[in-house]
């Protein structure tokens, strides 16, 4: 079969990769793609939000079979629900079930009303109002916009000048667009973070293997949140009593609350969790798969992957016997200079010859004049395992240093949490 994927980032090329070693897939396309992935799938420069674009492409590729819609735009803006009325199968949540990642009010309300665990908080559309809370609010606190923002709508304060600057930014100055429009201003959860990734057809639900993701820019979590600067799997802490007390009181409570709220939810559900002194609670929700976990945990599963999405669409997910590799395995991004902020692109990147075994994803990549340069804040993610998780470390470090690009920036902590 042919298989579609919609997305251009890291998490699609670790998507396409995994498809790659289907026996079931002839062909891959990727809509629109990046420079890494046309080396394993046909790419088109088509937006993953154009609906029209998208489906005229499906009617000229009538081979292909399946559809998997990896960002969160699209399944928020019924990407998937678009598809299946045109007769087309699509793996991802339908656009009321993705609003648990789409709207952080949403997402807070459901794990209200179902004691699902996590921080207080309070929502705003009024700025005055936001102002007044903030002026007297006990710090640290966390300010969300409430849509989506690329990774980027988190911002911890410390003080009342940042609390007010952060909910200044997004509701009057409209830094996020109309994700800002609406603000959630939370508690502050002081403990360690796990990332747990669920397929699910709505009624059974299966747990991929622990990730630890590292979403500050600098070494030691400093600096602004970004999408993420590198991951590790598995996580030590998350132990197995742990785990069944996440799945009975947190992963089975929100998949039931969406049925129950006539959201029925197909597709990947992540799950953002602070381990703290008072039990683990729920940062947020993702509609999809998380980038940059895909990369180290998508690799580690033994199964088909499209075996996998179909019985996820067709609601047979418990007819699954599913394998992981048990090694430990580390992401480290290598990021453009001055991101998340400002940063260049068109710089031409340069890899050596890599160790075998080591996978490198792209994210923002392209070709110019045959040339491969960077086209993005997140370049590429170099992923590695080892039979401990000092050695994937190394593993992926000593190929990290293997690519050159100037401005090249990367974390160099990425999997010393693992010791924590």
């Amino acid at each position: 079969m042919e298989v579609l994927v919609l997305g251009s980032g890291g998490r699609e090329h670790a998507i396409c990769y995994s498809l790659s070693k289907s026996s079931k897939v002839t062909k891959i396309h990727c809509l629109p793609g990046n420079a890494g992935i046309s080396e394993i799938a046909v790419t088109e420069n088509i937006s993953v939000m154009d609906k029209d674009g998208v489906l005229a492409y499906l009617k000229k590729n009538p081979k292909i079979e399946l559809t998997i819609v990896a960002p969160d735009d699209p399944l928020a803006d019924g990407m998937v629900d678009f598809l299946e009325e045109n007769g087309y199968k699509a793996f991802g949540p339908r656009k009321n079930a993705a609003i648990i990642e789409a709207s952080k009010a949403f997402s807070k309300w459901l794990m209200k009303k179902y004691n699902i665990p996590t921080a207080d908080y309070e929502e705003f559309t009024d700025y005055e109002e936001a102002k007044k809370y903030i002026d007297n609010a006990k710090y640290p606190l966390v300010v969300k916009a409430d849509g989506l923002a690329l990774g980027k709508g988190v911002i911890i304060c410390n003080n009342i000048e940042e609390g007010e600057k952060a909910i200044y930014e997004m509701m009057v100055e409209s830094k996020f667009s109309l994700a800002g429009k609406k603000v959630i201003v939370e508690e502050f959860l002081v403990g360690k973070e796990v990332s747990v990734l669920c397929f699910t057809d709505g009624k059974t639900i299966v747990p991929m293997v622990s990730s630890q993701d590292h979403k500050r820019v600098f070494d030691n979590d400093e600096g602004l949140n970004t999408g993420g600067m590198g991951t590790f799997s598995p996580s030590r802490i998350y132990t197995e009593d742990m785990q069944k007390d996440v799945y009975d009181n947190i992963i089975i409570p929100t998949i039931r609350a969406m049925e129950k709220e006539g959201r029925l939810f197909k597709g990947v559900l992540y799950f953002g969790l602070m381990l703290t002194d008072n039990g683990v609670k729920v940062l947020e929700y993702n509609a999809r798969f998380g980038d940059p976990e895909t990369q180290v945990v998508l690799p580690k599963m033994k199964n088909d992957f499209v075996d996998v999405c179909l019985a996820t669409i067709d609601g047979t997910l418990d007819k699954i016997n599913f394998e992981w590799d048990n090694e430990p395995m580390v992401c480290v991004i290598v990021a453009s200079g001055g991101y998340p902020v400002k940063y260049e692109k068109g710089k031409e990147i340069t890899i050596d010859k890599l160790e075998d075994g080591v996978l490198v994803f792209h994210a923002g990549t392209a070709f110019k004049d045959g040339k491969l340069v960077t086209n993005g804040g997140r370049v590429l993610g170099v992923t590695a395992s080892g039979k401990t998780m000092k050695d994937a470390q190394a593993k992926a470090y000593r190929n990290v240093e293997k690519i050159h690009f100037e401005g090249m920036h990367y974390r160099k902590d990425i999997g010393n949490k693992y010791y924590d």
